[in-house]
């Protein structure tokens, strides 16, 4: 299992930008894993955001964020980001990174198959 922590939550304009980084622990196995963010608002219930794939860093978004959001990865320096972009008041929640329960998945994780995530970073957006 992966050990992960996001940081570079914050609070920010509507329409202005974030970058979330989530940090793994050491070890070879990251790149062996798809990795997502999800959120999760207080009341409501998780949003899985975003997915990249181990294999060929392919890349999903939920519609909400689509052409707002990118996400990456670095398998070097065991790292996911999140870059958020044009942020809408409705994206405020508390955002995490998650590791696919399986290794070397090829078919499109859903939420379902992630872990719990990490330690999250919470994102406020004013309107």
């Amino acid at each position: 299992q992966v050990q992960l922590v996001a940081s570079g939550g914050g609070l920010v304009q509507a329409g202005g930008s974030l970058r979330l980084a989530c940090a793994s622990g050491p070890g070879p196995t990251f790149s062996t894993y798809n990795m997502g963010w999800f959120r999760q608002a207080s009341g409501k219930e998780r949003e899985l955001v975003a997915t990249i794939m181990w294999s060929g860093g392919r890349t999903y978004y939920a519609d909400s964020v689509k052409g707002r959001f990118t996400i990456s990865r670095d398998n070097v320096k065991n790292m996911v980001y999140l870059q958020m972009n044009s942020l809408k008041p409705e994206d405020a929640a508390t955002y995490y990174c998650a590791n696919d329960h399986r290794q070397f998945r090829l078919t499109i994780p859903t939420m379902a198959d992630f872990g719990s995530g990490g330690q999250g970073t919470q994102v406020t957006v004013s309107s």
